[in-house]
């Protein structure tokens, strides 16, 4: 037989031709990953050299057509044999060899060609003779799997489209993949372009293939999701993208700015359509590794399944937690910080950057700004490309100035949003209560404008135009459990004082005493408790302070127990009833005084042991003044007895005596919940009632202060108030009389700022001495206080008509903010500019203007304001238009191209913040981009809004999409009138927030709209 005969191909070439090619090509190929080589069988390629070694065409020693029949297990499944070693059962050829034997001498028949990859393992290159071996199966149905052979060079995608071919599963579908070991533990392959090899699969391990549900939800992770009933978990069919997020515990701000991301039209069309998973970047150090994009998606997906009231999106809180440790744990946060973090996230998880290169910027140095612009536009996309970049990018240009040498830095640097700053107002209203002379007279409650970098001296000259009262018969202090947290002086600012802070401001007598030989006494009011305190050594009475103190000028001539007696009197006589002539008061008993002696020292209390006293009960109500109900300096816990009411109103300061005057003002403001627990030494009540005599050693000269010494709330500070009583041996006559003394309505004691008891009083008559801003509280058994005090008149206030005009928010239009946004300012102190020219940082001038616009463009309200002495929200109204925004005029480049996009924008997603600067509540206005219609998002509830809400002063964080861009509505609007109501019956999964929703705008929002709860 010829040797033609006996080739299935084309004619070979000479036998010496064959030789010198075929071993030229062993030679000199060298192992590449990725590339193929083939395994012939060993026996069948000597007998090739030897046949063409001979160069007789015609020699018997032919080998024929390829056969490889030798290194198979059997000729059914053509599994290769193992263990087969290289050079004794085989020979590895590069592919460009193979093709030229198969050319030459074919193949046997149906055999397949045993094509191996060449791979990069650790350190060395190997032809891969043997394909690892695994199983693949659906996560629906894990009992039929098959086995598949792939390459550690193969991509991961490789086997997902096997398993799509194999399996039937539809075009389109959206698929994730995960790789079981034999220890039952699932990973996912999260980067399908990942190889085999690098992904660590290995012979004998399964891969399990899943489809996304149609409701956004992965069968391997179904998320918990509110529904109404068990039944409508599959039946349930809503508007796409008109659903809630529930509430994790203050994650209020996280749902708001999803609501916005979830209802801009480019970016949720961008992961509907999947076309995230192909621009997944999983190696950027820049990035979260593609989890955070993942993540989102997931919620997304679910959001516009249309098949969820609310959603849980307790993952991607997680994630975001991980790669942003700041979010961790379940504090209130800024949604504007985390829209911030999560764009950022994004736009590197989904760069198409995959290395970056370094870029070292230029200065303008005089060249034109289109040039300059163009340049930094190019240079940030070589570094940065991605969805979001297309979608919320823009360029701006800065200018610093050089103070010193006038040296002009010019560059353009690309944002992601505008931080546009709001006008700040110079003057600040503040609410206080004026505390009269007129001892009848009802607390009142005015509403004052003053300076907002004033001092207390401006509130009392603001309060001055009202009542008549000189600004210098005025002190200011902030009332807190009913004790002064603090006493201002008149040249201390206004920023000290925060709104929610009770201020009070007292008429002082004027004296005729020089200054020196005045006293501001603070005056407590305390109610003892019905049982002595014997655990703590010492027998004294607990004490817990009840209504609201008073300040009083009282001459130092005047100090002493009758005196004071008196002048308390006077001044709580509006509410404080005097004992009728007929009502006999329990006489004093000289042997309860004898004992009470026993357990003081010299008739002064051990310190102590008073503060060892032991707290009684809770108090009934909060602090608070008129309607509103501060919560504030809650480290007070102390408490109240509960068996009187402890309810008070300041009182007046000074006036006659008479009996009580009962107000026709039914107004009330309730007394404050904290007390002080402290402990009380029992001041004997039995001095004489004799004429004040004033002991000239008992008096040293003390000065008057309007404030404590230290910091108001230190609780630990003890300050000195007056001279200690005479010893028990002294004036045996005195006490004595106090056999036939009736019992006074209440006793006095020293007392510190805390209202805790020092020491005790001088004895009736005996002056007393004061060596700091000096505190005293009136001591009430029980019985006498329920006899004689009126708790309800004492509680009365009347409300200044200032109070009836209501507040008027600053309102400002956005055009102003963009205005202000675009001004020049002076760099500060801590950001200084590093001069090329001067060689040294200057405090330069910088302007900042818009050159180009993205198609959609965020602004943030930057209604948190931050300096080194105040902290503030400005509750100013933004004017902001729905329709037609125009940037044309803010736009530095003023020609622009027919190529350019126009400047106009409609508003698209709002995100509200209700509340002050430690809690508050966010919320979203939002339009549904497939029907047009305008939704309040409140967490997991969904209503209905309309265009005239959306404009408030909770307004934070804007978003507007370019007219060019914007879609027509593909659905009709839904009928929002009285026949869809019947969509209010899916209220059933209603998340209450575990924090302060301060959003009274928010509540008139949702009640004014159709109720379509999605929860």
């Amino acid at each position: 037989m010829t040797a033609n005969s006996r080739c299935s191909a084309a004619e070979p070439p000479g036998l010496e031709t064959q030789r010198r090619e075929i071993e030229s090509l062993l030679r000199e190929c060298e192992l590449r990953a990725g590339e193929s080589w083939y395994v012939v069988d060993r026996r069948w390629f000597d007998q090739w050299k030897e046949f063409v070694e001979t160069g007789d065409q015609n020699s018997t020693s032919f080998p024929g057509q390829i056969d490889n029949a030798e290194l198979f297990e059997d000729l059914d499944s053509y599994h290769l044999k193992d263990r087969l070693v290289e050079d004794e059962d085989f020979v590895l050829v590069p592919a460009e060899a193979w093709h030229k034997l198969l050319s030459w001498y074919g193949m046997a028949d149906n055999q397949p060609p045993l094509e191996r990859k060449v791979v990069d393992l650790p350190s060395t290159l190997k032809v891969e003779v043997y394909p690892i071996e695994i199983f693949l199966c659906l996560h629906s149905n894990m009992e039929n799997a098959i086995t598949a052979k792939f390459s550690r060079t193969d991509s991961i995608h490789s086997i997902q489209r096997a398993m799509c071919q194999a399996f039937s599963v539809p075009p389109g579908s959206e698929c994730r993949l995960w790789m079981k070991s034999s220890d039952s533990s699932c990973e996912r392959l999260r980067n399908v372009h990942m190889s085999v090899l690098d992904a660590c699969l290995s012979s004998g391990m399964t891969v399990i293939m899943e489809t996304r549900n149609a409701d956004g939800t992965w069968p391997s992770s179904r998320p918990q999701i509110m529904r109404n009933s068990v039944e409508e978990q599959d039946s349930y069919r809503g508007q796409p993208g008109v659903c809630g997020l529930t509430n994790l515990g203050n994650t209020c701000f996280m749902n708001s700015a999803l609501q916005c991301l979830s209802n801009t039209p480019p970016l949720t069309e961008y992961f509907l359509q999947n076309s995230y998973v192909d621009e997944l970047n999983f190696t950027n150090p820049l990035g979260m590794k593609g989890e955070i994009a993942e993540a989102y998606a997931d919620v997304i997906k679910q959001m516009w399944s249309g098949r969820h009231y609310s959603v849980v999106p307790r993952v991607f809180k997680t994630k975001v937690g991980h790669f942003a440790s700041q979010f961790l744990g379940y504090q209130q946060h800024d949604s504007q910080e985390l829209l911030s973090f999560l764009l950022d996230g994004l736009h590197e998880d989904l760069n198409r950057v995959k290395n970056k290169e370094y870029i070292e910027l230029r200065d303008a140095d005089g060249r034109q700004d289109q040039e300059v612009a163009e340049e930094a536009w190019r240079n940030h996309l070589r570094r940065n490309d991605s969805v979001i970049v297309d979608t919320f990018h823009g360029l701006f240009k800065s200018t610093l100035v050089c103070p010193e040498c006038h040296k002009v830095s010019v560059t353009f640097d690309p944002f992601c949003y505008l931080s546009v700053p709001l006008p700040v107002s110079k003057e600040r209203v503040m609410e206080v209560f004026f505390v009269s002379l007129d001892p009848y007279a009802k607390p009142v409650q005015h509403r004052v404008v003053v300076p907002k970098a004033g001092k207390v001296s401006d509130l009392c000259s603001a309060l001055s135009e009202m009542t008549s009262v000189p600004p210098t018969q005025m002190v200011v202090a902030d009332v807190f459990n009913h004790r002064f947290y603090k006493i201002y002086n008149m040249g201390e600012s206004l920023s000290a004082i925060l709104d929610r802070d009770d201020i009070f401001v007292y008429e002082l007598s004027v004296l005729e005493e020089q200054p020196e030989e005045q006293v501001l006494l603070a005056l407590y009011l305390r109610e003892r408790s019905h049982y002595r305190d014997y655990g703590s050594g010492g027998g004294s009475y607990g004490t817990s302070l009840f209504g609201h103190p008073l300040l009083l000028n009282v001459p130092r001539s005047s100090c002493s127990q009758e005196a004071l007696y008196n002048l308390f009197l006077q001044r709580l006589a509006r509410y404080v009833r005097l004992p009728d002539p007929s009502e006999e008061l329990e006489e004093e008993e000289e042997d309860d005084e004898e004992e009470l002696y026993k357990t003081q020292t010299n008739g002064i209390s051990d310190d102590d042991e008073q503060e060892e006293a032991e707290p009684a009960g809770p108090s009934q109500t909060d602090y608070s003044c008129g309607d509103a109900t501060p919560n504030r300096k809650s480290d007070d816990n102390t408490t109240e007895p509960q068996a009187e009411e402890n309810h008070t109103q300041p009182l007046p300061d000074h006036g006659d005596h008479g009996e009580n005057s009962n107000g026709s003002l039914s107004q009330t403001e309730p007394g404050c919940s904290g007390d002080a627990n402290s402990a009380d030494d029992m001041d004997p009540g039995e001095q004489s009632s004799g004429p004040a005599e004033a002991d000239g050693n008992s008096e040293p000269p003390a000065e008057q202060h309007h404030e404590p010494t230290e910091e108001e709330n230190e609780e630990d500070k003890q300050e000195e108030a007056c001279s200690p009583s005479p010893p028990a041996n002294e004036h045996p006559a005195k006490r004595r009389a106090c056999h036939v003394r009736r019992k006074r309505l209440f006793s006095i004691q020293a007392v510190n700022s805390n209202g805790t008891t020092e020491r005790g009083m001088g004895e009736g008559g005996s002056a007393v001495s004061f060596s700091s801003q000096p505190y005293v509280a009136i001591d009430w058994e029980p019985d006498m206080k329920k006899r004689f005090y009126n708790e309800n008149e004492a509680e009365k206030y009347v409300k200044h008509p200032s109070m009836e005009v209501p507040q008027q928010h600053m309102t400002v239009q956005l055009q102003q903010c963009i205005e202000l946004f675009t001004t020049v300012e002076t760099l500060e102190e801590e950001n200084p500019w590093y001069c090329p020219v001067c060689k040294k940082h200057q405090l330069a001038t910088k302007k900042l203007d818009l050159w180009s616009l993205p198609e959609v463009l965020i602004i943030h309200l930057k209604r948190f304001s931050y300096t080194k002495f105040t902290r503030e929200k400005l509750d100013s109204i933004v004017e902001f238009p729905l329709r037609d925004l125009d940037f044309s005029g803010f736009l530095l480049r003023k020609t622009l191209s027919s190529e350019e996009p126009p400047s106009r924008y409609d508003l698209i997603a709002v995100s509200n913040h209700y509340g002050g600067l430690r809690d508050g509540h966010y919320t979203t206005y939002a339009k549904n981009k497939d029907n047009g219609q305008w939704y309040y998002f409140d967490d997991s509830k969904v209503t209905y809004a309309t265009e005239d809400q959306i404009v408030t002063n909770a307004a934070y964080v804007l978003f507007y999409q370019r007219q060019d861009k914007l879609r027509k509505p593909t659905l009709p609007a839904p009928n929002t009138g009285p026949t869809s109501s019947s969509q209010t019956s899916n209220d059933t999964a209603s998340c209450k927030d575990d924090e302060d929703d301060a959003g009274l705008g928010a509540a008139a929002a949702s009640a004014s709209s159709i109720t379509m709860e999605t929860e």
